[in-house]
């Protein structure tokens, strides 16, 4: 019994102690924890500055510099490269101050931060085109610029704002040109003709549509769906005239799709269950 009385009170003296070094050793004022991330900010030194605005948000969550180092923590959690953080700090600012006359840039930071998120130290080890990630974090980002756009249409921050939406949404039309590509290489031809059409009808005035045009034209063709490819052709021909689809004569010159045939299963499994029209190839025997 005695031992475990003693264990209880080493148990809390260690949480203690833990708790003692975790604070600071006293509480200083207000202004002074603000001066202080001030003037780290302006070193230079987020870490300092993000330390001293949370103790501000900690000890004086309602005191004369509250919005504002709620404002600033945006800032240095970012600087710091927490872009989660920032996210989360812009969200809470947001939720605690509806109207400020500063939620315009709560909004474009929550909006750059995720513009960011999907840049790492290991896409600068493993070097990777941005068109092929993950474009979960551009979409949100779009969204957040747009919320900017729609409640604060004359705010500093949009005209930037409205670049990186431009921005993002050729990054996702590249997207989805790169999956196109992917299954014509699997000769999934069916998958990348759905991948351009999206481009086409959801990315109309971005750099991808050229090479969706010529997508959809040699994938409707190998579908025998020739109106459509008639209908693709003409688009094309319109709106990218110089393009170098089109040889001396001004005829299609088809570039991209394997001409071998194929079976249904192939096609219709995206390329994945191979060609029943191809013999298998012979085991190898093993030496005995």
């Amino acid at each position: 019994m005695k031992s475990g009385i003693r264990c209880l009170q080493l148990l809390l003296i260690a949480l203690l102690v833990t708790g003692c070094a975790s604070t600071p050793e006293e509480v200083k004022p207000e202004a002074e924890y603000y001066e202080e991330a001030r003037s780290a900010m302006d070193a230079g030194n987020f870490s300092t500055a993000e330390q001293n605005l949370e103790y501000l948000e900690t000890y004086y969550p309602f005191g004369r510099y509250a919005e504002q180092a709620q404002l600033d923590l945006i800032y240095a959690r970012y600087q710091n490269l927490d872009l989660e953080g920032a996210r989360t700090a812009a969200d809470r600012f947001l939720r605690l101050n509806p109207q400020s006359d500063h939620a315009d840039y709560a909004l474009y930071l929550r909006g750059v931060a995720s513009y960011n998120l999907d840049v790492s130290i290991a896409a600068d080890l493993f070097p990777i085109d941005p068109s092929e990630r993950d474009p979960g974090e551009q979409r949100q980002a779009y969204r957040d610029f747009q919320k900017l756009l729609a409640r604060h249409p004359d705010s500093e921050y949009a005209p930037d704002a409205r670049q990186r939406m431009i921005a993002i949404r050729n990054k996702l039309a590249r997207l989805e040109i790169h999956a196109a590509r992917y299954y014509i290489k699997r000769q999934a031809y069916v998958a990348a003709n759905n991948r351009a059409r999206y481009v086409v009808e959801n990315f109309p005035n971005t750099p991808s549509v050229e090479p969706a045009l010529k997508i959809l034209v040699e994938t409707y063709d190998f579908l025998k769906l020739n109106k459509a490819k008639g209908d693709a052709q003409q688009l094309l021909a319109i709106n990218y005239p110089e393009s170098d689809a089109f040889g001396d004569d001004g005829r299609y010159q088809p570039s991209m799709l394997e001409t071998e045939t194929r079976s249904l299963t192939n096609v219709i499994t995206f390329g994945l269950m191979g060609d029943e029209s191809q013999e298998p190839a012979e085991a190898e025997t093993p030496d005995e």
